[in-house]
C-alpha cells in the first residue's frame, strides 16, 4: 500500500482527491492538510510515502512545506518497521494550475519529484503516484529540461549553489550532465558504454555528495551551476 498525504486549501478539490484515492486499490490516504504548516505536522506524524502538494496556499506555501517535510524526514530516526520497499524520504508530487509556473520550478529545486496539473485525469493521477513512490520522476526527462530551460532563461543566475560540483568525479559529472540534458538511464548507459546499474550508482553518489533529494533537483542544480547551458547544444 502506498501511503498518501493530500494537501490542498480548497475543500472541494481536496475532498475529490481523497475520495478518488480511497476508491483506488494499492493506495491509502493517511492524512489530509489544508495548508503548508499543517502538512508539515501531518507528514511528521504519519510518515507518508507520497505527498500530493498544492503549490499556492495562504500562509506557508507548497514550496516551503516541501522543504520542511523533506528536511524533517531526513533528520527523523527510522520507523519501527522499516521496509526496503518504502522510500527513505516521502516523494512530493506538486499540484499546480500552470505547467510552466515559476512555483513549479522552485518546488523541483526544493526536492519535489515532479508535478501534475490539477485537471489531470484520475488514471494519470494514480499512475503518477505509483511512479513517484517507486522513485521515478513523474514526467519524461525531456519535459523537465523544457521546464527548467523556460524558467532559467528568464531568471537571474543563482549566486550560491547548494554544493560544489568540484566534489564529483569526472564520470559523475558526465552522468549528471547527460541527465540534465534529458537522457534516460538507458540512453546514458549506451552513450557512456556502461551498465544502467552503474549509471544509477553514479547518480546516487552525485545526489549524496551534493545533498540532493531527487533526480529533478539534480537537473536543476546542473543548470544553475552552469554545467548545462540553457538552449545549448547537446553535443
Amino acid at each position: 500500500m502506498i501511503r498518501v498525504l493530500v494537501v490542498d486549501d480548497q475543500d472541494l478539490i481536496r475532498a475529490g482527491l481523497v475520495a478518488l484515492l480511497r476508491a483506488a486499490s494499492g493506495v491509502e490516504v493517511v492524512a489530509e492538510a489544508t495548508g503548508g504548516a499543517e502538512a508539515v505536522d501531518r507528514a511528521a506524524r504519519t510518515r507518508p510515502d507520497v505527498v500530493l502538494m498544492d503549490i499556492r496556499m495562504p500562509g506557508m506555501n507548497g514550496i516551503t512545506a516541501t522543504e520542511r517535510i523533506l528536511a524533517e524526514a531526513a533528520a527523523a530516526p527510522p520507523g519501527p518497521t522499516p521496509s526496503a520497499e518504502r522510500p527513505a524520504l516521502p516523494r512530493v508530487l506538486v499540484l499546480t494550475t500552470f505547467d510552466l509556473d515559476e512555483y513549479v520550478y522552485a518546488a523541483l529545486r526544493a526536492g519535489a519529484s515532479g508535478f501534475l496539473l490539477k485537471d489531470t485525469g484520475p488514471e494519470r493521477l494514480l499512475e503518477a503516484i505509483h511512479a513517484v513512490a517507486r522513485g521515478d520522476m513523474l514526467f519524461a526527462p525531456s519535459v523537465t529540461r523544457r521546464l527548467i530551460e523556460s524558467y532559467v532563461q528568464r531568471s537571474e543566475p543563482v549566486p550560491d549553489s547548494p554544493a560544489s560540483l568540484e566534489t564529483l568525479t569526472a564520470r559523475e559529472r558526465e552522468v549528471l550532465l547527460l541527465t540534465a540534458r534529458g537522457l534516460s538511464n538507458t540512453e546514458i548507459a549506451g552513450q557512456l558504454f556502461i551498465s544502467e546499474a552503474t549509471v544509477k550508482t553514479h547518480l546516487n553518489r552525485t545526489m549524496t555528495k551534493l545533498d540532493l533529494g531527487s533526480r529533478a533537483q539534480a537537473v536543476v542544480l546542473a543548470y544553475e551551476t552552469g554545467l548545462v547551458i540553457p538552449g545549448g547544444s547537446p553535443d
